[in-house]
């Protein structure tokens, strides 16, 4: 997947399922640049899986957040982003710092989340993969949340050489 140019300050939110690419396509973009849920749950609890940490882990997502944002940093936020309240959140904060936002949506297909998902070091329960990917908004949803552009994982595809 080719990665996005991206104006200074943009929020990017990747939105997804678990095992779906998002956070193979976040490696293409620096480091620094990634906020990712995974990260901040394994530093509270040693484990990337304990959904329990999953409050703390947002705390220190929005801290992070915040001070890119004041920065006028790029920031990719890896995390399934497929909950309504949770972008909704995300959004506020852009809008409070007055930065441009885009999301990426991983329209990749079911079957293909779940073999990739099995083939991940921590696999996320079937059940779990499922009933996020039901709810994994359209762009047209993204776009009318407040999302300044949504580009599909889809179109970002890398050009098949013949």
């Amino acid at each position: 997947m080719q990665p996005l140019t991206l104006p200074a300050g943009t929020v990017c939110a990747l939105v997804g399922p678990p095992g779906c690419g998002k956070s193979t396509f976040a490696a293409r973009y620096p480091a620094s640049w990634r906020i990712c849920l995974d990260l901040y749950r394994l530093a509270a609890t040693d484990s990337e899986a304990d959904q329990t940490a999953t409050p703390v882990a947002a705390k220190i997502q929005n801290l992070l957040l915040d001070a890119r944002l004041a920065r006028n940093l790029c920031t990719i936020l890896d995390s399934t982003n497929v909950m309504a309240h949770v972008r909704a959140g995300l959004l506020a904060r852009a809008r409070y710092w007055q930065r441009p936002t885009t999301a990426v949506l991983f329209d990749v297909p079911l079957a293909t989340v779940e073999t990739q998902n099995t083939a991940r070091d921590r696999v996320v329960p079937p059940h779990v993969v499922r009933e996020l990917h039901e709810l994994t908004p359209t762009r047209e949803q993204l776009l009318a949340e407040g999302f300044g552009t949504v580009h599909l994982a889809s179109e970002l595809a890398e050009p098949s050489v013949s």
